[in-house]
């Protein structure tokens, strides 16, 4: 016979008033009332799953434990498992319910003793993950100690809840996404996925933080592989996986990667920033300028199509890459007139999207700052807003500092906008972040950063990314400051929104203003000045290199980006003519093709391919800079010039030979020797270039009478004068404030 098992109904009255006394906290009386009900109700096993919870909410949990086993005490196998799972109801409800109070940790200590009645319950995992991350206690080591990797990838697959799993994942992603589990938690989610748009965007965003936030460049890699998986056709994700695989220089998966992208974009906006991709992974890798040609010709058509559509209702992720699409032009040709033309021409289209799909907040800076100019003053202390990515271990972070260091904290309030803050340890970065009067980190997001500023109340913006990152874009062309200025980065923008880019009598020609859309402000020596540089040890030696102590060594470290096969063509000429010397080739790329672009050029030029040595990248700055000591003469590139490498090589005191154009792009070198007080080395042609490179490579005095000027140099030249370079600075910061309250009065 089978015998049958129900549950006993308990006595209403006594659950309603020990309900109540839970829900108002008042354990004590809620666990008198569960001792009188099990006295006179012994059989009632709810009594006995209720007061052992009110047991362990008072955190005596072996008291709960044997309440609860008591009341299991001498049950079958089916009542025990019936009872089981009440209790499990029981204990469930609450725990939502502390959660929902935002009681964490005691949802936490209940769901660990859900977890000891059933361990494999996967859903409940999920939730303890959740509130250790709210807790702030995940450590990502959690998901081993809980097995989750094991349930998730049993066979056959569980039943969970997979809104909640995309959630938890959301969580461990965001809390840390740079520790090991997190990618293997991510892929053990993919069986369980029932909406892979989903978890497409969890992830993609995960990977977006990473690059932007951490030196792993195969990770973001691995993220966006996995979010592939689930749609190997999805152009968001091409996008980022191109950019990942260039970053990671696995170049020909990023340039194959993107010409799918390009093969699949159906909108005009789409073709045009997959072949900017395409461009990108064929520059980075360094020795495809042949490629290149095509490409740009292509990119140059799509861009003028581009401008005469004016489109107003481009998607806000769109604009933000379509800002970044002229940036390889100055690479290309030294032809600012053009260039300018079209860069301002793709600025203004994309300000004015982000003008319409963020319309409320740009009309909202724009009152606020109308208020502000009636109750403006020219003698308050000015809040100086710096927005960059770049204010850490990069070339505009060695740069700015001195800036930074030097500024009147009397006169100037300093804010720090820093986009991407990196969650890998950056010293300089640290310091940045301490020198300002106000820091603003790690968000991603354009409008954020814009509320930042207008909410600050920042008087003037200085932004030192121009078009290189598509979120100070965005921000930028909210206006949320009313004076903007572009300074040291790339290039000016062309936004409309930027009033002025600070330049110097050098740097841009006197008809600069001409095709320039922002006001260019001159300083009166030098536009960017340093105190100096660190220097380490050198690692490099001649004899390393097989090179005799009396040889000519000739260098050119600068990216792939640079190496216009042009210049590359002069500066084997120059190697030609001058007997026992050698040329040192050092930058990022792919140093197969970089080398066969070499190699083939100087074959065709009649150079002999061993008087060539490629150097692998240091990984401190100091060091590089101490192995530039091994060059006799520097070789600057055209028509996209060193700017870092520059200074560096000035500090070192070496001679460099550089071309001017007339772009900002072709002069930074020659602003830079005109304040070194160095003229030597200065070409205007490319004949003056390789007569300049002969001549210093045949003439060992007057390479060392330059070398000793140069020395000299550091005690005297405005270009090593921080101080003197911020007051001009501050100057112009008080000017351009001046300017704004006359007009506006």
């Amino acid at each position: 016979m089978t015998v049958q098992y129900l549950p006993t109904e308990p006595n209403n009255d006594w659950e309603k008033q020990a309900s109540q006394c839970l829900i108002q906290g008042d354990y004590t009386q809620a666990a008198n009332l569960y001792e009188q009900a099990i006295e006179a109700e012994p059989d009632t096993k709810s009594y006995y799953w209720n007061f052992g919870l009110i047991l362990l909410l008072q955190g005596q949990e072996a008291e709960a434990q044997t309440t609860w086993l008591l009341g299991m005490a001498e049950g079958e196998p089916e009542q025990v498992e019936l009872w089981t799972a009440e209790l499990i109801q029981v204990l469930q409800a609450e725990a939502e319910r502390r959660g929902n109070l935002g009681d964490y940790s005691l949802s936490w200590v209940i769901r660990q003793h859900l977890r000891e009645i059933n361990p494999t319950d996967i859903n409940n995992l999920l939730h303890i993950i959740r509130l250790s991350i709210l807790l702030e206690t995940y450590t990502g080591d959690d998901l081993i100690d809980l097995d989750l990797f094991n349930i998730l990838k049993s066979e056959p697959p569980i039943k969970l809840d997979s809104e909640l799993l995309m959630q938890v994942l959301k969580s461990v992603l965001d809390y840390d996404s740079l520790h090991p589990y997190s990618l293997e938690f991510t892929e053990a989610c993919i069986p369980h996925v029932h909406n892979p748009q989903v978890f497409i965007e969890i992830v993609v965003t995960a990977s977006v933080q990473i690059a932007y936030s951490a030196q792993i460049p195969a990770l973001p890699v691995r993220f966006a592989e996995l979010a592939r998986s689930l749609d190997d056709q999805n152009l968001g994700i091409l996008q980022q996986l191109a950019t990942y695989y260039q970053n990671s220089q696995q170049y020909d998966l990023g340039i194959q990667v993107a010409k799918l992208r390009y093969s699949l974009s159906d909108e005009l906006v789409d073709k045009v920033f997959s072949n900017h991709q395409i461009m990108r992974g064929l520059m980075s890798a360094g020795g495809y300028w042949e490629d290149v040609d095509s490409v740009i010709a292509l990119h140059k058509s799509l861009l003028d199509s581009l401008i005469a559509e004016q489109s107003r209702s481009i998607h806000p992720v769109t604009v933000q890459n379509l800002f970044l699409t002229s940036f390889f032009l100055p690479y290309f040709q030294d032809d600012p007139k053009n260039n300018r033309q079209i860069q301002n021409q793709v600025s203004q289209l994309c300000q004015a999207n982000v003008q319409i799909y963020a319309q409320d907040q740009s009309e909202k800076y724009r009152q606020r700052q109308s208020y502000r100019k009636s109750s403006g003053s020219a003698t308050k202390p000015l809040k100086i807003g710096y927005l960059s990515s770049c204010l850490r271990r990069h070339s505009v972070g060695w740069l700015a500092r001195w800036l930074f260091q030097y500024h009147d904290r009397d006169k100037f309030q300093i804010y720090g906008y820093f986009i991407g803050n990196k969650k890998t340890q950056d010293f300089l970065q640290e310091w940045y972040v301490n020198q300002v009067f106000k820091a603003s980190e790690e968000t991603l997001v354009g409008l954020e950063i814009a509320e930042h500023i207008a909410n600050d109340e920042i008087d003037i913006l200085i932004e030192l990314d121009s078009i290189t990152v598509d979120i100070t874009c965005e921000a930028v062309a909210l206006k949320p400051a009313p004076i903007q200025a572009t300074w040291l980065g790339w290039d000016a923008s062309g936004l409309p929104a930027v009033d002025y880019f600070i330049a110097d009598p050098y740097v841009l020609p006197e008809s600069a203003q001409d095709y320039y859309s922002e006001k260019i402000w001159r300083l009166p020596q030098t536009y960017v000045a340093v105190d100096g540089f660190e220097v380490a040890v050198p690692t490099l030696r001649r004899d390393q290199l097989h090179i005799a102590s009396d040889a000519v060594v000739y260098l050119s470290a600068q990216k792939s980006y640079k190496r216009h096969p042009s210049t590359a063509r002069l500066q084997l000429k120059i190697l030609k003519e001058v007997p026992n010397s050698y040329f040192l080739i050092k930058g990022a790329g792919d140093e197969e093709s970089i080398k066969n672009f070499f190699t083939q050029m100087a074959e065709e030029e009649g150079v002999a391919g061993d008087r060539l040595r490629f150097l692998s990248e240091v990984a401190v700055e100091a060091v590089h800079r101490a192995n530039l000591g091994i060059a006799d003469v520097v070789l600057d590139t055209f028509p996209y010039n060193g700017a870092t490498t520059t200074l560096e090589t000035l500090w070192m005191c070496i001679p460099l030979v550089t071309r001017v154009g007339e772009q900002f792009a072709a002069r930074n070198s020659y602003t830079m020797m005109m304040n070194a007080g160095v003229t030597e080395g200065i070409a205007w042609t490319d004949e003056e270039y390789i007569e300049w490179g002969i001549r210093l490579g045949k003439d060992p005095a007057l390479r060392q009478q330059i070398s000793w000027k140069l020395r000299q140099s550091r005690q005297t030249a405005p270009l090593w004068n921080g101080q003197q370079f911020t007051r001009e600075m501050e100057k112009a910061y008080e000017q351009m404030w001046q300017i704004y309250i006359d007009k506006n009065h």
